[in-house]
Parts: C-alpha cells; sequence; structure tokens
C-alpha cells in the first residue's frame, strides 16, 4: 500500500520580507501534514494550539488527535509544537541534531537564571521536559517514510521523504519557508546557517518532486511536470 499523506493545516509566516512587510502583521504557524504507512499515523509540526488542531484535524480527516500514534517535528522551535498537549498519548520523534541542539540552548538560558524571575525560569523548565519527551528519530520511521536532514534553518532541522512508487515527496519543514522563497531560490532570513540552508534547498530540489513546506501549500516542483 502507498503511503499517504495530506495537509491538515497550511502554516503562514509573521511577516514575509517578500511582501515588503517589516513588522509582524499575524500570528505564524507552521504547515501541518499527516501522513500514513500502514497502521502508523504520522502528524508533522503540530503547529495549531491543541483545541483547533483537534478542531481542524477533524474537518480535513474526520478522525480525532487520538488516531494518532507518532508526531515528528522539523524543528524544535515553538511554533511548530504548539499543540503537543493534544498528543499526550503518541511518540515524539525529532532529528536527534535538533535535539541535542535545542536541549543545549534551553540549558544555556536555564544557567542564566539569575538574570530570570522565577517565572522565566519555570517556562524554560517546562521546555527542557517537553524535549526530554521527544526520541531520535531513526533513518526510517516507517518502510516508507525516511528522515532527511535538512540543517540551516536550526541546527538539526530535518524533513521527511515518502517514498511513493512514481514521486518523491518531501516535507521539508523551514528549508523550504514558502512557494515564492522557494520559486525564488531564497531560505529564510531566520536561519541558524545560511550557507548550509542554501545546501539543503538545493537538495531539496535535487531530490523532491512534491514539496511540502514550512508555511505554505504543497508545491510540485518541475520535476513532477515532465
Amino acid at each position: 500500500m502507498a503511503v499517504e499523506y495530506s495537509v491538515i493545516s497550511i502554516g503562514t509566516l509573521s511577516r514575509n520580507r517578500l511582501w515588503d512587510e517589516s513588522a509582524a502583521v499575524r500570528t505564524a504557524h507552521a504547515t501541518t501534514t499527516l501522513v500514513i504507512d500502514g497502521d502508523r499515523k504520522i502528524l508533522v509540526d503540530p503547529s495549531l494550539p491543541g483545541k483547533i488542531l483537534e478542531a481542524r484535524f477533524n474537518e480535513r480527516t474526520g478522525g480525532s488527535l487520538a488516531d494518532i500514534t507518532d508526531v515528528f517535528c522539523t524543528t524544535l522551535r515553538p511554533i511548530h509544537r504548539r499543540g503537543l498537549d493534544a498528543l499526550s498519548d503518541a511518540r515524539w520523534w525529532c532529528g536527534e541534531t535538533e535535539m541535542e541542539a535545542y536541549a543545549h540552548y534551553l540549558q544555556g538560558l536555564l544557567e542564566s537564571a539569575e538574570r530570570l524571575d522565577a517565572e522565566q525560569a519555570a517556562a524554560i523548565e517546562a521546555d527542557i521536559e517537553i524535549v526530554r519527551r521527544f526520541k531520535p528519530a531513526p533513518e526510517r520511521i516507517t518502510p516508507q517514510v525516511h528522515l532527511f536532514p535538512l540543517p540551516g534553518a536550526s541546527i538539526g532541522s530535518a524533513g521527511l521523504l515518502l517514498a511513493e512508487p512514481t514521486s518523491t515527496v518531501l516535507i521539508a519543514g523551514d528549508a523550504v519557508i514558502t512557494a515564492e522563497h522557494f520559486a525564488r531560490g531564497q531560505v529564510w532570513q531566520g536561519c541558524s546557517n545560511t550557507e548550509g540552508a542554501l545546501e539543503s534547498l538545493q537538495d531539496v530540489i535535487e531530490i523532491a518532486d512534491v514539496i511540502i513546506p514550512g508555511h505554505d501549500n504543497i508545491i510540485p516542483t518541475a520535476r513532477n511536470m515532465l
């Protein structure tokens, strides 16, 4: 049986510099995708708050978040994981490098606690506990769903490669931020490593027939139109 995928929620940027926006004009959220391979139902980047995500999931699938067996986050940036509270029974996966880098970042913040008030310190500790819930994603999450490292947007950002019989689908996360950025060959201005992000973008161009970007709708590539 072929792997299935569908976009549950189309993401957006808080500001898009390609639209001459110099300040935030909307609430950012990431594109959330459902991937089904056999009895595994993987929700990628559960970005909307839990109650909203539950409603959106039902609108798009007729199902419930209780059906989800696995969560995969392309990055641990908070925007990509707002809905985790509604997915506590699922397995949570992320790229190992991203987990290590984000845990190191949070620990550094916590060690600066003398400059933080109690509420800020508690929020960081809560975030550390969330990160600890994640497991490092294996190279093959299911027979047809493969981890695809795409560093640059964040230190260890990674996508999922869906091996369909006649095409290659790549859930790229912030390695491809929007369709317009992709068309212009540009990466997100907030990348942790712009050079690395450009290399990852080139990898996407070379391998993907269909791209699901971090903050936009599905992008069919020129390869898919031949």
